[in-house]
């Protein structure tokens, strides 16, 4: 249900929008140009502020890449991270910073793909710079640009966006009225569109056929279960393992879409007797664990978060120390493309120049 207060903050909508179509006509118009990498470049990014299921695709496109032989660098401004200007997350043989200082995302891009380079930087050229010459000797063969489509400065081979269907695709405003970056019609800069998270295939169908005037190829996917992993604890059997059938959980996460969440973890069996949520990388802190715990404790219950919110917490150790009296327990999710797959992987190929 739309927020009655939301129209409050029309009038800064309105101003925001018209700061991005300046910004966008002085790049359409060559005012501003955009650097070319020697490197190609794979941009992959979304409209509106999280919530697409981003990084699980980030995550799918690294690895198709080492699938075919091709090493590739993410690049990634690093969201709430504590260090400053460009940082060597992973050199693609061992991970170097934590969470806390690369960001609970990227870090967690960096251990789900050892073999991959990633580096964060505000300005993502400065980044891509620093990779050239650092890695000079072994250069990848793409780079990725994690949450880019708003930054222009770069040049890009392929140029992908992310919409979530769960969202209201034709209402959408702008923010800080709503949670769009900058208008739907700025689809048209994308190479390729990604339907995310599509749970209505009718309502699907429709963001599909209005995109697909635009001209560019639509894809669909959908974010899906993986794997439950436990750190701390045991699993009592195999099959439960398996199943995440007899788990009685105390849920909680910081992220943008709980009920996502909340959803996968019915969906698989899991009984959820209590929950808390905070905010999308809200940082956490002993009080809010220690408070978490005790709820957990007195019920007798499991704790399970998502696998974002486990990275985030291994950047300060000390935090996961704080819920190990209980089985605790992180949901791994990933990208599943269901139709169109073959589009992509042609699109991601010809980036790099393979057939």
């Amino acid at each position: 249900m739309p927020n009655p207060l939301s129209i409050l903050f029309r009038p800064a909508a309105l101003f925001f929008k018209v700061i991005v179509h300046f910004r966008n006509a002085l790049f359409d118009r060559h005012l501003f140009k955009a650097w070319q990498s020697p490197v190609p470049v794979v941009s992959i990014g979304n409209l509106s502020a999280g919530g697409t299921g981003k990084t699980p695709l980030v995550d799918w496109v690294v690895k198709y890449y080492l699938s075919i032989g091709c090493t590739p660098a993410i690049v990634s401004r690093g969201y709430r991270r504590e260090s400053k200007g460009v940082q060597l997350v992973s050199d693609g043989q061992r991970v170097l910073l934590s969470s806390k200082e690369a960001g609970d995302e990227t870090a967690m891009l960096a251990w789900n793909n050892p073999n991959a380079i990633v580096i964060v930087g505000e300005k993502r050229k400065d980044a891509v710079t620093y990779l050239i010459k650092r890695f000079a000797k072994r250069l990848p063969a793409v780079i990725i640009l994690d949450d880019a489509f708003q930054h222009r400065q770069i040049q890009r081979e392929l140029n992908i966006a992310i919409i979530n269907t769960a969202e209201p695709f034709f209402k959408a405003k702008m923010l800080p009225e709503g949670r769009m970056r900058e208008p739907l019609k700025n689809l048209s800069r994308a190479d390729l569109i990604v339907l995310n998270k599509i749970s209505d295939p009718q309502k699907a169908e429709a963001i599909e056929k209005s995109l697909k005037k635009n001209g560019r190829p639509v894809i669909k996917a959908r974010v899906r279960t993986a794997e439950l992993v436990c750190f701390s604890g045991e699993f009592t059997t195999s099959e439960e393992a398996r199943s995440m059938k007899k788990i009685n959980a105390f849920a909680f996460a910081g992220i943008s879409s709980p009920q996502g969440f909340m959803e996968s973890l019915k969906n698989e069996g899991v009984t959820i007797q209590a929950h808390r949520f905070f905010r999308d990388h809200e940082p956490y802190n002993a009080k809010k664990l220690e408070a978490i715990r005790r709820e957990a404790e007195s019920k007798g219950l499991s704790l399970i978060t998502t696998e974002k919110d486990y990275f985030r917490m291994l950047g300060n150790p000390e935090l996961i120390r704080i819920l190990t009296s209980r089985p605790c327990y992180y949901l791994k999710i990933e990208t599943e493309i269901f139709e169109g797959k073959e589009i992509l992987q042609s699109m991601l190929r010809k980036a790099v120049g393979m057939k």
